[in-house]
């Protein structure tokens, strides 16, 4: 299975796809990381994958800059900042605006009506397809954490531990901002590497797959429970 495969859209709860936490091995399993690229929107692919290099820079930038700020400042000072600076820009374009159709004795009326008059208010309708959706995937989730931590499969369970293992590690090593700030980069690099050389990743995956998928197929035939019941 090639990584495009794995990034198409899927439908919330489609258990009969691979896992991208899971899929070294097996069939089904949970939706809830597969369906995240459902969720997208063609709007932020395009911006992942860099269509308009000016908005994906500013956004990548603003982001990054958002970051680097709270490993330096508290939530509350940089909201504080943030806040102070926009009510400056806002603020200074209102007075020169004024001042500007003083002077030419014009009457634009207010420089930001047009952003007033947009209507913000949520539907009923998308109040209840976004408290749906939620719904969904916090259901998805739970399964998902339920099936693991009670063991209903164990091959799932054991490489859930690992990787538990593994995050401790991680987590000695970096903080949570620092991850932030790692997985920003990569969010907004991988997408766009893996676009340019994908017939060699996916070649690399497809290798490193059979080998795991082998060597689970090991572990299940030698390990008792870790067979999968046949439907």
């Amino acid at each position: 299975m090639c990584v495009s495969e794995v990034l198409k859209p899927l439908p919330l709860c489609d258990r009969t796809r691979p896992s991208l936490l899971f899929c070294a091995g097996r069939s089904g399993s949970s939706c809830l990381f597969l369906s995240f690229s459902a969720a997208m929107g063609s709007t932020v692919l395009d911006l992942l994958y860099w269509r308009e290099c000016r908005r994906s820079g500013l956004v990548f930038g603003g982001l990054q800059l958002l970051l680097l700020c709270l490993t330096q400042f508290s939530v509350v000072s940089v909201c504080a900042y943030i806040a102070l600076a926009t009510l400056s820009t806002t603020i200074s374009f209102r007075i020169y605006k004024s001042i500007l159709q003083a002077v030419q004795k014009s009457d634009e009326g207010h420089p930001f009506k047009s952003y007033l008059e947009v209507d913000v208010a949520l539907t009923p309708a998308q109040m209840s397809a976004g408290v749906e959706k939620i719904q969904l995937y916090a259901t998805c989730l739970l399964k998902e954490l339920r099936r693991l931590f009670l063991v209903q499969d164990l091959v799932d369970s054991v490489k859930f531990a690992v990787l538990m293992w593994l995050l401790t590690y991680v987590g000695a090593l970096f903080n949570g901002l620092t991850l932030l700030i790692l997985a920003l980069v990569a969010v907004f690099t991988c997408p766009m590497v893996y676009e340019k050389y994908q017939t060699q990743i996916d070649q690399y995956l497809g290798v490193v797959r059979t080998h795991v998928s082998l060597v689970v197929g090991k572990i299940k035939e030698k390990v008792p429970g870790a067979k999968r019941k046949e439907e």
